[in-house]
Formats: C-alpha cells, structure tokens, sequence
C-alpha cells in the first residue's frame, strides 16, 4: 500500500503531539545518535531496527507495563506494536522524517472469531509515497528485514475479514489510545485489544486525520537527512 498526501498535510506527520512526543529530550538524543553516523534510508533502517530488537515486544514478552507515549516506551524498553509504532515515529520525526501510523485488522488467533487492529508504521519516502514497515519485533515465524521500497511485514491479511486499513494517520487510532490508556501490565490489557471494522474506518477524531489524495496537488520530494 503506497499512499500520497499533499504538501500542505505533511506538517502533522514532523509534529510532536502528546502520544508522539518526538519533542522530548530522550527521544530526540536518541534519534540523533542513531543517525549520526547514517544517511538517507540508511537512517529509516538504523531507527528501525533498533526500535525492533532493543524494545520488547509486550505480548511476545508475556510481561510488561502496557506503555503508549513514546518517550515512555522508550524508557520501559517494553510494548504492544501500537506503542513501539507511536516510538518508531517519534524517533523518525525528530530527525525531520515525515511518518504516520497504519493499521491492519487481523484474527486475533485461530482459536477465536475476535479480531484486533495491529498497529505499522508509514515512513514517507522520496518519492512522495508512505512506505508501510513494522517494528513489532521478530520471533520465531516472524523475521522482518527492511529494505527501501519494499514493503516487509510481519503479517498479511489472509483469512475472512482480516483487511489492510487504508490511510496513514498523524495520530494514533482513538480506539487504539483508549486500549492503552488502562495501563497496569500486559496480562490485564490482552482481553482489551482494540478493534475497529472496516465499515466504520476511520473512526473519526478530529485530531486524527487521514491524508486525502494527492494526484492533482502539488507534492515536495522528501531528502532525508544526512
């Protein structure tokens, strides 16, 4: 999936609001060093791949304080991938990378007919394109490398009613921030998953905001920092 957004829209995905709160001094020190000696997509691997394997993923984990703020992933090292997405895009927005959040709807396991939304990461790319990545965190069956212009997930929707969620978001999901925001440790929170159906997507915030398409605006070409 490769959405494009105008010109005008692209200030939400550089901005710092309370969940991305790419503004704090741990998030920004870190993004800077991790970028310091990269450049180009270089730095999009670099954030990501330490978002992916130095920050627990709380599910895989089994244990853990449910985290959704960046700054406070950061400092837990713990998170469902809606949380290690909310740090991801921090990390790449205090570095001057535009990004966003994506959803897919997946099964939540075989065993049961209940779904839940699985929260990505939209980095935007040169050429005025979001490219979906996921730093949830690999383990056994899941081994997610990441490569410029190619999508690399760790799941793809493939039974009835498992979709990819259209629009890259410069807020988290509502329902996604409410699931959260009961805090505590994981086991509490894994009965509590969000979901939301496609016939209500999106959910309709008025601070969380969908690109609209950009085939007749004017578009500017992303140069990442070196």
């Amino acid at each position: 999936m490769r959405d494009t957004i105008p010109t005008t829209d692209l200030r939400p995905f550089l901005a710092s609001c309370d969940v991305i709160d790419s503004n704090a001094d741990a998030v920004r020190d870190l993004a800077r060093r991790l970028a310091s000696n990269t450049e180009g997509f270089g730095t999009v691997v670099k954030l990501f791949e330490w978002v992916r394997d130095e920050v627990a993923h709380t599910g895989d984990a089994g244990e853990g304080k449910i985290t959704s703020r960046a700054s406070d992933v950061l400092r837990e090292r713990t998170g469902l991938c809606y949380a290690k997405s909310h740090l991801l895009v921090a990390l790449l927005r205090a570095v001057s990378i535009p990004a966003g959040l994506c959803y897919q709807r997946l099964r939540y396991d075989e065993a049961t007919p209940s779904f839940v939304l699985h929260g990505l990461v939209g980095v935007r790319m040169p050429d005025d394109t979001f490219l979906r990545i996921d730093p949830r965190g690999n383990k056994p069956g899941i081994d997610v490398q990441l490569a410029p212009w190619r999508e690399a997930l760790a799941f793809r929707p493939e039974h009835p009613g498992e979709v990819d969620l259209p629009g890259v978001f410069a807020r988290p999901n509502p329902a996604v921030v409410s699931a959260l925001a009961i805090g505590g440790i994981w086991h509490p929170v894994d009965t509590h998953l969000p979901d939301v159906s496609p016939e209500d997507w999106p959910a309709g915030d008025a601070d969380w905001t969908s690109p609209q398409s950009a085939r007749e605006s004017e578009l500017v070409t992303v140069e990442y920092p070196r």
